[in-house]
């Protein structure tokens, strides 16, 4: 049997606070890319949150898409 397949969404932008994750304007959000594992977003992330570490109010996440997608699992 195949493994399933697991969808991970990094993105981000400026917030309002650095606090919290509040996008200032969300159609200034930048989508990275949806990634098949885990490793791979995480791998993206720390590269564009590295490339913005001096600026605090700039924040990205990765995303389970795989399980909002199908919660009960």
């Amino acid at each position: 049997m195949a493994d399933k397949q697991l969808l991970h969404l990094v993105f981000g932008g400026q917030v309002k606070d650095p606090q919290s994750l509040e996008f200032a304007d969300l159609s200034k959000v930048d989508i990275v890319g949806i990634f098949p594992t885990y490793a791979e977003a995480e791998q993206a992330w720390r590269s564009v949150s590295q490339a913005n570490v001096d600026d605090a109010m700039t924040k990205y996440v990765v995303v389970h898409l795989h399980k909002l997608l199908q919660p009960e699992e």
